[in-house]
C-alpha cells in the first residue's frame, strides 16, 4: 500500500473510532443525566432528539479544542442538513433589508386588500437556527394564517454576540414597517413572532419600537416558550425541569453567556446568582419572584435557596444581561405599559417556563391584553422541529395551531 493510501486509512480509521467513542458516551450520557418527567409526551422521540443534539455538542467540542472550529458550526451543519420542503402554495423571495438577510414568504392566493404581516424571528440561543431549518415553520404560519411572512437571517454569536443579532432583527423588522404595502401588507395588522430566544428578540425588539411615531404600530408579539430574564435561575421552573431536556438549565445559562460574551464560560456561580448585586436583586424582586408564580406551577416541588455570595468579577463580565435588550422582563413600567396586545406560550417541562408566566403578569398589571396558552405535557423547542415527520414532538402541531388561531383573528 502507498503512504498515501495507509495515510487514508488511518485518518479512517481515526474518524471511525473517535465517532464510536462520541456515540458511547452520548449513549452513557443521555441514559444517566437527562430526567424524563412521567408527564411529558413523546418520550422516546425526545430521547432521540436530545441524543443528536448531544452528539452535535460533543462533536463539536471535540473540533473546537483541536481548532478546527467552534463547536456551534457543527450544531449549524446538523440542522441545516436536515431536509426542507417548498410549500407549492406559496411564493418565496430572498431579499435584503438594510443589510439583513431575510426570506419573505406569500400566499399565492388573491387577496381581498392587504393581507396582515408577520415578522419571524427564530430560536436558537442567538448562537444556531437558520431561515432554512425554520423553512416549514414560516411556510405553516404563512398558508394556515394568510398572512404574508419575513423570516430574519439575523447573524449570530459567538462571531456576531449580543446585542448584533437582536439589532439586526431590530433593523429587518423597521425595514418591513415603512415599507409593508409593498409587500402587500396592511401596516396596522403586522405581529412580531418569536420563539425561544426568538421570543427574547421579538418581545426586546417590540419594546424598542414603541416608542418610535415614525412607524406603523405592532399589532401585537407573540412569544413563544421565551427567554426574558437572567436575574434568578432558580425560579420554581429552573428548579423541576433542571434535567428535562433537550433544555436543561445549566444549558441555558451556558448559552446565554456565551451569546453576550462571545466566550464559553463557566457558568456556575451564575446559576447560584453570584453574578448579581444585592441591592439590584432587591430592586428586581418587584418583577421577578418565586411570590409571582401561581401556587399550582410549584407543586412538583420548589425550595426558596439563599443566592451564592456576590462576585464583582462575575458581575462585571456578564452586567449587559442586566440590560432590557438581552432581558426584557427588567423594562421599565413606562415602556410595559406601551406595548401591544401579546400571546405567550408556555410549557410545563420547561426551564423558562416561569420567564412567561412573570412577564404575563408584568403585562397584565400594566393594563395590556394577554392572552396566555400553556401545554400541560410539552417541554421546550416543540415548534422549531414542527414538520419533521416521525421526530415531530406531539406538542409541535398544537404549538402551531394556538399561534395561528391567534394571529388569524388579528
Amino acid at each position: 500500500m502507498t503512504f498515501c493510501g495507509t495515510l487514508w486509512m488511518l485518518i479512517l480509521y481515526m474518524t471511525i473510532f473517535i465517532h464510536s467513542l462520541l456515540i458511547a458516551w452520548g449513549v452513557c450520557y443521555r441514559l444517566t443525566r437527562p430526567h424524563l418527567p412521567q408527564g411529558i409526551s413523546g418520550r422516546a422521540k425526545l430521547i432521540l432528539v436530545d441524543f443528536v443534539v448531544g452528539y452535535g455538542f460533543a462533536l463539536g467540542a471535540f473540533l473546537d479544542k483541536l481548532g478546527i472550529c467552534h463547536k456551534y458550526i457543527v450544531l449549524r451543519a446538523l440542522y441545516d442538513a436536515l431536509p426542507t420542503r417548498k410549500d407549492s402554495k406559496l411564493i418565496r423571495k430572498d431579499l435584503v433589508f438594510d443589510g439583513v438577510p431575510v426570506r419573505v414568504y406569500w400566499p399565492k392566493t388573491s387577496p381581498a386588500g392587504n393581507r396582515r404581516g408577520i415578522i419571524y424571528l427564530h430560536g436558537g440561543a442567538g448562537l444556531i437556527g437558520s431561515i432554512r431549518v425554520y423553512e416549514m415553520v414560516c411556510c405553516s404560519i404563512a398558508h394556515q394564517s394568510d398572512s404574508v411572512v419575513m423570516s430574519v437571517g439575523f447573524r449570530l454569536a459567538p462571531e456576531h454576540p449580543y446585542p448584533v443579532p437582536v439589532l439586526d432583527c431590530l433593523t429587518a423588522a423597521i425595514h418591513f414597517l415603512k415599507n409593508a404595502k409593498e409587500f402587500g401588507v396592511d401596516p396596522s395588522r403586522i405581529a412580531i413572532v418569536g420563539d425561544s430566544s426568538g421570543g427574547t428578540f421579538a418581545a426586546a425588539v417590540c419594546q424598542e419600537l414603541v416608542t418610535r411615531e415614525d412607524l406603523p404600530r405592532l399589532r401585537a408579539q407573540v412569544l413563544i416558550y421565551p427567554f426574558l430574564q437572567a436575574v434568578d435561575f432558580d425560579l420554581p421552573s429552573y428548579q423541576q425541569n433542571q434535567s428535562v431536556p433537550p433544555l436543561f438549565r445549566k444549558r441555558v445559562v451556558k448559552f446565554g453567556m456565551t451569546y453576550i460574551t462571545g466566550k464559553d464560560v463557566n457558568v456556575d456561580r451564575v446559576i447560584k446568582g453570584a453574578h448579581l448585586p444585592p441591592d439590584l436583586r432587591e430592586k428586581y424582586k418587584k418583577w421577578i419572584s418565586a411570590d409571582y408564580i401561581p401556587e399550582e406551577f410549584k407543586a412538583r416541588g420548589y425550595a426558596l435557596k439563599a443566592p451564592a455570595p456576590f462576585s464583582e468579577e462575575l458581575y462585571e463580565k456578564n452586567k449587559r444581561a442586566l440590560e432590557a435588550m438581552f432581558s426584557p422582563l427588567l423594562a421599565e413600567d413606562d415602556i410595559i405599559r406601551q406595548l401591544p396586545e401579546t400571546f405567550i406560550l408556555t410549557c410545563e417541562y420547561d426551564v423558562l417556563r416561569d420567564d412567561g408566566l412573570l412577564y404575563k403578569k408584568r403585562l397584565e398589571d400594566n393594563g395590556v391584553p394577554v392572552i396566555h396558552r400553556h401545554l400541560p405535557d410539552a417541554g421546550h423547542s416543540g415548534l422549531s422541529i414542527f414538520g419533521w415527520g416521525p421526530v415531530e414532538f406531539p406538542s409541535s402541531k398544537e404549538c402551531m395551531q394556538h399561534v395561528v388561531q391567534f394571529l388569524k383573528v388579528l
